[in-house]
């Protein structure tokens, strides 16, 4: 998971065991935790306990059904609508009432992605829609990020990983691994047992998980990327566990200075799949319900996943399907540039993409989507 993975494809692949499902139980080894020093006997048990359930997490939902995968399609859509009643409410605010909207239609943005990911991190994403035209491809060290609303590219991309795994079996591990070294054997979270219940005929344990946050700021509007993308590294998460299959039931996480506070609860079919998770989402600027949907192929692996969050004028939705591959071959994805497209270096391309992206995402603000713009400020 990286709590994105455990908060979205695959952290949001929580959920609550159906009243038929009957899980395996847990039979991985009760590992050797090295926690912080100075903790007491009960953080120390909490962190072993959480490590026991990232160990039933890649049993049950991934595990040895990945082992001979190297590569996964990916193919669907991303899409956000805002209702005219929030851009006309977004247009009488920004103008102290001065003016009317006079909307009638729904904004909405949509995006289609057509992915080729491998499991040593060699890719191929081609992204269409209302941000523009983009190809991003690496094989090996070698790659290209090309623009086709500036038909520019640049052939300066980020190596992939010296250690990358070669198969999906060691790729979702290595996920499960970020969250470890997080929450069990870092010193950021203070680690305790919360309350006990029986709920549905099941035993239930909760695992509570504590840092500090800053103040939520409603004025912000800009934070680094490494804030956005690292929102669960601080705040307080909450896992309540079934003491017999060691999968998480329902989770809360909340961080006040990124005004995230939402809830998950996770449903499984009989070998311990997650089916679904509903949301229960308090996030400013995303008040709402959602859900988080997964389907499976004949074989076992996902085949599909599937999502909405809703605000009171907002919806976030998108749907992937997925196809994976054994013994895939690289040279399936190696591409070149368009001949008249202009190089540039990666610096001149990356401000013109991000600007264009920080004026969308101002666009969006405008109609009413509570988001924090990307700075721009040298990494």
């Amino acid at each position: 998971m990286r709590l994105a993975l455990v908060l979205s494809l695959p952290l949001p692949l929580a959920l609550t065991l159906s009243a038929q499902s009957t899980p395996k139980p847990q039979t991985t080894p009760q590992p050797k935790v090295t926690a912080p020093a100075k903790e007491s006997p009960e953080a120390q048990a909490a962190r072993q306990t959480l490590q026991i359930v990232l160990n039933s997490i890649n049993d049950n939902w991934f595990g040895k059904a990945y082992q001979d995968i190297n590569a996964v399609d990916i193919q669907g859509s991303l899409s956000i609508q805002v209702s005219a009643a929030a851009l006309n409410a977004k247009v009488d605010q920004l103008s102290q009432g001065a003016l009317k909207g006079g909307i009638a239609q729904n904004g909405k943005a949509t995006l289609q992605v057509k992915s080729t990911y491998f499991a040593n991190a060699d890719f191929k994403t081609e992204m269409t829609g209302s941000f523009g035209n983009l190809l991003y491809t690496r094989v090996g060290n070698r790659g290209f990020l090309y623009s086709q609303t500036q038909n520019a590219y640049t052939t300066r991309v980020e190596p992939g990983p010296s250690d990358a795994p070669l198969s999906y079996l060691g790729w979702f591990r290595s996920m499960l691994n970020d969250i470890k070294a997080v929450y069990v054997d870092g010193p950021v979270f203070k680690a305790s047992f919360g309350k006990e219940e029986s709920v549905g005929g099941k035993s239930l344990q909760t695992l509570v998980f504590s840092a500090p946050t800053s103040v939520y700021d409603p004025k912000k509007r800009e934070q680094s990327l490494a804030d956005s993308m690292g929102f669960w590294k601080r705040g307080r998460l909450a896992v309540q566990v079934d003491k017999t299959t060691r999968l998480p039931q329902r989770m809360n996480f909340t961080n006040d200075g990124q005004g995230i506070r939402t809830q998950m609860d996770f449903t499984y079919d009989d070998k311990g799949h997650p089916l679904s998770i509903n949301i229960s989402n308090q996030s400013r600027g995303m008040e709402g319900p959602g859900f988080l949907k997964v389907g499976y192929g004949a074989n076992g692996l996902m085949s599909s996943v599937s999502g909405e969050l809703n605000g009171q004028d907002k919806k976030v939705g998108f749907d992937l399907n997925l196809a994976w591959a054994k013994g895939k071959k690289t040279s399936s994805i190696q591409s070149v540039p368009p001949p008249t497209a202009s190089k540039r270096s990666s610096e001149d391309l990356e401000i013109a993409l991000l600007t264009g992206l920080a004026q969308n995402i101002l666009e969006l603000q405008r109609v009413g989507l509570n988001l924090r713009s990307v700075s721009l400020a040298a990494k």
